[in-house]
């Protein structure tokens, strides 16, 4: 197994009260996010832009056009990585049916995704980290299979990001499984996701999280002129579409209606990509998605999944379904010129940090809860160690106030109970499992113990 190194750099950064902040990092990961590439993040762009169209209904056996031969030539480059993975890698189309009378798709059709899978190296070990992105486009005519319709940023920069992570991350062994999805019929359904997260589901999966990539090249605006391409946007569903009246209960009671798991993992994004992608910030959504719109991770939430969006922070819809041509001095269409490809290659960070930092994690601790059998101005807390994976080195006990979006303070414990100074009533409280080399695993949002044990 390739040993990581895993001594930490210590960096200081003064914020605007003066306070200092220690980020610290893990190399290997600051090599892999390094790595990425934004002469080849383009390369794959302008190759997905060069199948004409990536249409649902557009031609499954034309080897040069339409969305078979983007199919075949993703499985390909995916394909390329197995030697350098060791045989961990395996790659394969996920064939499903969709469409008929009176459905967007109007008649039956045969669809793929492009699945890849780089075992994880633990076979006791079965977690799951998804990450996603579309491979069909569209013009704004929902049967329009013929236009061009170049689809660079809606979703070839999700593609294309994708690529990058799986020729980087499939020489490093992690312990637990991450599969990287190349879906379609995302422009006429969510088909491809739905068939997938249902496999999921059926199959019983661990998915620990699972990172829907849906336009991350575009930093420009339409009608406000606005240019950045320092932020980015992560969407995650609060009440969670996927709710058991006992889950429900828990949320009513402890008031954890923005502590979901979705809503826990966008946090953890937020603090793993602004500790290795630099010049980017995180701005989380608390919203599932835009305003009538729609993403491939919907389908997970739906079946119980942890699952969010990550998207450009200004939308361009002069590009967006539109056929390529200038229309009142303006070039409208999706085309590749149009790709902030430094942008592209900041996101793609995001998602190799963040996928990295969680695959190398220990499991989430077990049994948390908030000991509330007494009146009290101090909290205690108490959780189990994984039974499962690595030994945790420790675990951080996260706190914020109640208003607060972020958590604001870390503490660092060995054991599995801590009484701290401050108000169960006053705050919100999270517990993370860590590692020995600083790896920690998504905050787990405790519920409430109401009998004290002894211990």
């Amino acid at each position: 197994m390739k040993k990581l190194v895993f001594h930490f750099i210590f960096l200081f950064i003064i914020s605007a009260t003066g306070a200092q902040t220690i980020i610290n990092r893990d190399p290997e990961i600051i090599r892999m996010v390094n790595e990425i590439s934004g002469e080849r993040l383009e390369q794959s762009v302008r190759k997905l832009v060069s199948f004409h169209t990536r249409h649902n209904m557009s031609s499954m056996d034309n080897p040069s056009k339409g969305i078979g031969a983007a199919l075949n030539w993703v499985k390909l480059e995916m394909e390329k990585n197995i030697p350098a993975s060791g045989g961990r890698l395996e790659v394969k189309f996920e064939d499903y049916t969709v469409g008929g009378q009176g459905q967007r798709i109007p008649h039956t059709i045969n669809l793929k995704n492009v699945v890849a899978t780089l075992k994880g190296t633990d076979i006791n070990d079965d977690r799951k980290i998804l990450i996603s992105a579309h491979l069909d486009s569209r013009v704004q005519l929902d049967n329009d299979s013929v236009s061009f319709a170049p689809g660079a940023d809606d979703d070839g920069s999700g593609i294309a990001a994708i690529l990058e992570l799986v020729r980087i991350m499939s020489p490093v062994k992690f312990p637990a499984t991450i599969i990287f999805m190349a879906v379609t019929g995302e422009e006429h359904g969510l088909f491809g996701a739905r068939y997938m997260a249902a496999k999921a589901k059926k199959e019983n999966w661990n998915i620990l999280a699972m990172l829907n990539n849906d336009m991350i090249g575009n930093s420009s605006s339409s009608e406000t002129m606005l240019n950045d391409n320092m932020r980015v946007r992560v969407f995650s569903e609060g009440v969670p579409a996927f709710e058991t009246e006992q889950m429900a209960s828990v949320r009513k009671q402890t008031s954890g209606e923005n502590d979901g798991k979705a809503r826990q993992f966008s946090r953890y994004i937020k603090e793993i990509a602004e500790r290795y992608v630099d010049q980017l910030t995180v701005t989380l959504v608390f919203r599932n998605d835009r305003f009538g719109r729609g993403g491939d991770h919907s389908p997970f939430c739906e079946q119980g999944f942890t699952a969010v969006r990550i998207c450009e922070y200004n939308e361009n819809y002069d590009r967006t379904h539109k056929i390529p041509a200038v229309v009142n001095g303006i070039q409208e269409g999706d085309l590749p010129e149009y790709v902030d490809y430094e942008y592209l290659r900041k996101n793609a960070g995001l998602n190799l940090a963040t996928i990295a930092n969680l695959a190398l994690a220990p499991y989430e601790p077990a049994g948390c809860g908030i000991v509330t059998g007494s009146l009290s101005n101090s909290t205690t807390l108490r959780w189990e160690a994984p039974s499962k994976g690595q030994k945790p080195s420790g675990y951080y006990v996260l706190m914020r106030e109640t208003w607060q979006p972020l958590w604001e303070k870390k503490i660092f414990v060995t054991g599995s109970e801590v009484t701290l100074p401050y108000s169960k009533d006053n705050y919100f409280f999270g517990i993370q499992s860590v590692s020995a080399s600083g790896h920690e695993s998504i905050a787990v949002f405790p519920g409430q113990v109401r009998r004290t044990v002894s211990r």
